[in-house]
């Protein structure tokens, strides 16, 4: 479950460098645009990190054979900038101080297969490690067990870093096994070699993989909904990161945090279910008192890149009930955004921010619901808003997106997130998973530039001297326009356009006049190449 903040709307576009506007409809407008075609990147960020989604090891698995991978299903997976790996902690330690990754004796997955591909084929994995296993669990009251219970045994203090220390050993065991780093001591690496059955895999202990670089401890801390067995305060939750983080500076083991095994590898905060920065603030806070300073005068902060969770709907206009999805460009994500970008430069030192769960149903009746727009279903219409929700993130300076997520829970639910698959029962692609490809395709290389238009916005990416631009109407009620872009001394140009079901964009070669091209602009975006 996760939760939906709704503070007021704020529409907040990026400046804009427009010449002259004609009289506008709800049908259609014309826009004159005039030339800015700067070659300089302003954004280190490559677009198919805006393009991951969040997926299960199940989903590349072959089902009779779960240490296979499926060939169909990892060429699905392809179509994305990376995933989000929702990792239960029980996968690799079903049994306390007993762990197992090829395969994992808690449902046979061979993570060391996934990741060696996810790393052959470029494509990064943030792995999640979330939930409490069986075995701590059985620490609590029968009645009071929930996988999703605070990560440390019943009883204990969790104000203390030391009381998530079981938390933090598994951590700097992943990070052993998958991180850069080749000189961990060997001793300090344990796996459970024995055998399930005769003729089982044998896990064998490896060391510097090189195969991960993002680590998240745990998923939505703040998960109020659960109760108090279940909800970390930002202090507590920041106790807990500085124990998974580096062993609160060491004081906890040489086995424990994932920077004591691979001090290159980067720690994710666990994603906020409510987008609030005063969460992160006082997280902050609690490391200064806690952790203190570094030499260079920096707070020492227990965590490499902030984290927050999003779905835009009509909550922040409607008492912070939602009833329905919204277009990103309409809803409150980037006033949030924004937010988020200024708390991080103000108190953490510029710091990354990354939003991990993003999307939209395509169910009938969930307050989360992409809408059927005109002839477009529900379908194309997620497809247009979530690749739409990729561009504002890129544009507004967030450095990821991920989706939630590959596979839906139950498309017949009137639960919302319940139907926000970009795959089919049979895991084919989705609209939403095809516009994924032909952008990361197209552009997923490039890097965001500027905007040179907000009605309709228009986007330029660049790569080296390469140009191209993205249009898009920012509505949900089949709004169209006409912008002219000024090409400069070009001939000819490109222009690409989205397909359902294909591969590619379809993509048209056209003659500009004296440089100037004048494009139809809709819903979905369309995307001109500079030739």
């Amino acid at each position: 479950m996760k939760h939906i903040f709704a503070p007021l709307l704020v529409l907040f576009f990026v400046s804009l460098s427009c010449k002259k506007k004609s009289s506008t409809t709800d049908s259609s407008e014309t826009v004159i645009g005039v030339p800015n075609t700067p070659l300089s990147s302003s954004s280190a960020t490559p677009f198919k990190d805006f393009l991951a989604v969040n997926a299960f090891e199940w989903d590349f698995a072959q089902q009779s054979s779960p240490e296979m991978i499926d060939e169909n299903k990892f060429n699905v997976i392809k179509s994305f900038g990376g995933i989000r790996h929702y990792l239960d902690w029980e996968r690799i330690e079903s049994t306390e101080g007993k762990y197992t990754f090829s395969v994992m004796h808690s449902g046979g997955w061979d993570l060391d297969a996934i990741y060696g591909r996810m790393k052959d084929a470029g494509l990064d994995v943030l792995v999640d490690l979330k939930t409490c296993p069986t075995w701590l669990l059985n620490t609590y009251p029968e009645g009071k067990r929930d996988a999703e219970n605070v990560p440390a045994p019943y009883g204990l203090s969790r104000s203390e870093p030391s009381s998530y220390i079981k938390q933090a050993k598994a951590g700097f065991q992943l990070a052993a096994r998958y991180g850069s780093n080749k000189n961990v001591d060997a001793a300090l690496v344990t796996v459970n070699s024995t055998p399930r059955w005769t003729n089982d895999k044998v896990n064998t202990v490896k060391i510097g993989l090189g195969l991960i670089k993002y680590i998240e401890c745990d998923n939505e801390r703040d998960k109020w909904w659960k109760g108090p067995l279940a909800q970390q305060s930002p202090e507590e939750y920041a106790a807990n990161l500085s124990a998974f983080y580096d062993g609160h500076k060491g004081a906890l083991g040489k086995n424990v945090g994932v920077k004591t095994a691979d001090p290159n590898m980067l720690v994710v905060m666990g994603g906020l279910a409510t987008p609030d920065p005063n969460f992160v603030i006082k997280m902050v806070e609690w490391c200064k008192k806690n952790r203190g300073y570094k030499a260079d005068g920096s707070v020492d902060l227990c965590f490499d890149i902030i984290n927050y969770h999003q779905y835009a709907n009509d909550a922040f206009n409607n008492k912070g009930t939602a009833t329905v999805g919204v277009a990103p460009e309409l809803s409150d994500l980037g006033e949030v955004t924004a937010k988020f970008l200024e708390m991080s430069k103000k108190y953490a030192n510029n710091m990354p921010v990354w939003i991990t769960e993003v999307g939209y149903d395509i169910g009938t009746s969930t307050p989360q619901r992409a809408i059927p727009i005109g002839d477009k279903s529900s379908q194309i219409t997620q497809a247009d808003w979530n690749l739409r929700s990729s561009l504002m993130f890129a544009r507004k300076g967030l450095s990821r997106c991920m989706f939630y997520m590959l596979d839906d829970v139950d498309l017949n639910s009137t639960i919302q997130y319940s139907s926000s698959g970009f795959v089919n029962a049979n895991f084919t692609r989705r609209p939403s998973a095809d516009y994924m490809l032909q952008a990361k395709t197209l552009i997923g290389n490039y890097h965001y530039n500027s905007t040179i238009s907000s009605e309709p916005i228009v986007d330029i990416y660049t790569l080296d001297k390469k140009i191209i631009y993205v249009l898009t109407v920012p509505d949900q009620k089949g709004r169209k326009a006409t912008y002219e872009l000024d090409l400069g001394d070009a001939q000819k140009a490109i222009i690409h356009n989205l397909q359902p079901g294909k591969d590619v964009m379809l993509a048209k070669t056209v003659n500009t006049v004296n440089g100037k091209l004048k494009v139809d602009v809709s819903e979905t975006p369309t995307f001109v190449e500079k030739l």
